[in-house]
């Protein structure tokens, strides 16, 4: 890792109270006592020690500051370490950064500290790769996971399941390489048992990996329906105010609407369709090709029928359409005089949660949400943050060792040779090392910390 130093804002641009500037390399103390002056009895900087002053340049103060200088190797980056607290605005922090850049210095590529940190053994790839999703969260869940990642969890979790796999190895490479000495060989049985072992805990990973997945990126969920049976009173009702327009004219909704919002930790991304239906409205009709679009993307369907209609064409197309997808029946406008077939609606969705509800009078609103909690969750609400596994890299390589080391399983049960079992039991190792950071391929590791902010 090269050791030059370099320098970037660490605060949000624009006007505020504080301007963070972060200098990280082993020039960074000497560039920090150069610019600054102190105010105070202090005439130098001393580690872990903020002290008030100014930046000086030729006589000519820039700014009023506090700084901090941080010895390494207790440090974020392991290297020196300098932040300056800048008064906020663009100006203040642009000539103070102008100024350090006149020495030794380079600006930080984005999460380059971030990257030092991971490249100077700080971090591993997964708690590094957490730092951004702390920043990012959406909600206070997202934020646990993403903390609990970065506390380490995870990596110790992976390092246990690697470490039972190389002692299986160490016995495989001893019994290869020295077969004609007197050294007690590792048995079939033993083996077999320390590869199931591995197998449960990365099958108890996977278990909740979609969960994490939603918390750490979203939900997308579709409201359909065929036009005028409330899907925009829904949206309107579970967002809580008024966003899109209702009326009694079926197609008033001719293209998607998309919001966010937060039910009970997860965060959403909720779409309200154009109605569903055939047309020859040239507008309308490309409304409808949309929302075919969106409920194709969607990981989750809110299909919305009307309890005053009996069911028509459309809606028999759509829950044809819905048959075969994650969705959550919702029979609107009960208020009215009931002419939906309920044992049809029942038995076409007998393993779907149905809610009835009457939108107009915000009947049935907690009942919705509530049961896409439970589809989330799968009735498994309070499972471990430390159980999910919440990014698609993650989950993609947790699912390739399952298969490396099931394919090892089926190895050891025909009593291949060792050096056929050690083959996928190294597959597995390295997959799980591409986790931690330990087989992660460089321009891998460019690209996760190419996707930081600047300044972290």
């Amino acid at each position: 890792m090269s050791n030059e130093t370099i320098v970037a804002i660490s605060s949000a641009i624009g006007e505020g109270a504080i301007g963070i500037i972060r200098m990280s390399g082993e020039n960074a103390f000497v560039i920090a006592n150069n610019i600054f002056k102190p105010k105070s009895s202090y005439n130098q900087l001393e580690n872990r020690k903020m002290v008030f002053g100014e930046i000086v340049k030729n006589n000519h103060v820039l700014d009023e500051v506090m700084i901090v200088y941080m010895a390494a190797p207790k440090t974020y980056t392991k290297e020196d370490v300098v932040e300056i607290y800048c008064h906020g605005g663009v100006i203040a922090i642009k000539r103070v950064l102008d100024y350090i850049l006149e020495f030794d210095v380079q600006m930080a590529e984005p999460g380059e500290f971030t990257k030092r940190a991971f490249l100077n053994g700080r971090l591993d790839l997964s708690q590094a790769e957490a730092v951004m999703d702390l920043i990012s969260a959406k909600t206070e869940k997202g934020f646990d996971v993403a903390y609990q990642q970065l506390e380490g969890t995870l990596s110790g979790k992976i390092n246990q399941i690697r470490q039972e796999l190389l002692k299986v190895v160490a016995h495989l490479e001893v019994c290869i390489d020295y077969p004609e000495e007197d050294i007690e060989e590792v048995t079939y049985p033993e083996i077999l048992e320390s590869f199931v072992m591995v197998q449960n805990e990365l099958t108890l990973l996977l278990k909740h990996a979609d969960n994490g997945r939603i918390i750490r990126e979203g939900l997308k969920v579709a409201i359909i329906g065929k036009p005028n049976v409330g899907k925009s009173s829904l949206l309107n009702a579970l967002l809580k105010e008024a966003r899109a327009i209702v009326t009694d004219i079926a197609g008033t909704t001719r293209d998607v609407i998309e919001e966010h919002l937060n039910i009970q930790g997860i965060p959403i991304r909720i779409v309200d369709t154009a109605g569903i239906r055939k047309t020859s409205d040239q507008i309308e009709k490309i409304g409808v090709e949309r929302s075919k679009e969106i409920f194709n993307q969607a990981d989750m369907v809110l299909f919305v029928l009307n309890a005053s209609e009996k069911l028509s064409e459309e809606d028999q197309e759509l829950i044809e359409l819905v048959s075969n997808k994650k969705s959550i029946i919702i029979v609107n406008k009960i208020d009215l005089e009931s002419k939906i077939d309920w044992a049809h609606v029942e038995n076409k969705f007998d393993d779907r949660k149905i809610v009835k509800t009457s939108l107009l009078n915000d009947d049935g609103i907690l009942e919705v949400e509530q049961a896409i909690v439970d589809m989330v969750y799968e009735g498994d609400i309070h499972a471990s943050n430390d159980q999910l596994l919440s990014n698609a890299r993650h989950i993609q390589a947790v699912k390739q060792s399952l298969k490396s080391i099931e394919a090892a399983i089926h190895a050891t049960q025909d009593n291949m040779p060792y050096d056929f079992i050690e083959v996928d039991t190294f597959d597995c190792l390295e997959s799980l090392g591409k986790i931690t950071g330990e087989t992660i391929e460089n321009d891998i590791v460019k690209e996760i910390f190419g996707n930081f902010c600047l300044g972290k």
